[in-house]
């Protein structure tokens, strides 16, 4: 590459930053409904036909900044799970549910665009989903560790259940149990509501520690996907 395009490619990841970063500065201020390219453009004192050769779209320009989203998250959660890399299921499964909840409180508005009401008109590509997977990913590995190692309790699955259950173990995490997926799901999804009705003021009068309250929920969650043995020693017959 020569001096010119290094240049130019340089230029060209800066700007895209400072449209993000006004991008979300407007999600803050405005929330993701009223995101507008024009505006944007305004602010950062361009014009908008310069700004379309970067992001074609507010739909381009909405999904660059899921993409974003959901990858800092993920990256939260892995370095959480890389920092207790050392321990068992269970203390790794409560350590990558807080850094979900310790990243949602530092970014509330960026948690609110991949968790929040969903935007008038806009539906997420597919190339929202590797990024979008990244924690659940995280989760379902912790839980395949355990199952391969000293083992986990399983759920009683529901006989109309089954089926819904093969199929969702089949998409998400074939070697696991079919009724074990069924609570990952669940408990993927209460892992969100929580930290949802925390951001979201619904536990306002109702929890006030929340940081403890929202520990023990995570380890009610693990006990839940069957994460109860000791973290030494073998498995209960």
């Amino acid at each position: 590459m020569s001096s010119t395009q290094g240049a130019r490619a340089r230029a060209r990841i800066e700007v895209t930053a400072a449209i993000k970063d006004e991008a979300r500065r407007q999600l803050a201020a405005e929330g993701a409904a009223r995101l507008s390219l024009r505006a944007v453009a305004r602010e950062l004192g361009m014009v908008s036909s310069a700004l379309y050769r970067y992001f074609p779209s507010r739909d381009d320009l909405l999904t660059a900044l899921i993409i974003d989203a959901y990858d800092s998250l993920g990256e939260a959660a892995e370095a959480a799970h890389a920092a207790v890399a050392d321990t068992g299921p269970r203390q790794r499964w409560i350590a990558v549910c807080e850094a979900v909840r310790g990243w949602a409180l530092a970014h509330p508005h960026e948690y609110a665009l991949i968790y929040g009401t969903p935007v008038p008109g806009y539906k997420a590509p597919e190339t929202t989903v590797p990024a979008a997977a990244r924690v659940g990913l995280l989760l379902i590995g912790i839980v395949r560790d355990a199952h391969q190692g000293l083992g986990l309790a399983r759920p009683a699955l529901p006989a109309e259940l089954r089926p819904e259950a093969e199929r969702m173990a089949a998409d998400l995490a074939p070697d696991l149990p079919p009724a074990v997926v069924t609570v990952l799901v669940a408990a993927w999804a209460q892992l969100y509501g929580l930290v949802g009705f925390e951001l979201f003021g619904q536990f306002h009068r109702v929890v006030e520690d929340r940081e403890a309250f929202f520990r023990h929920a995570a380890g009610q969650l693990a006990h839940g996907v069957g994460l109860v043995y000791p973290q030494r020693g073998p498995a209960p017959r």
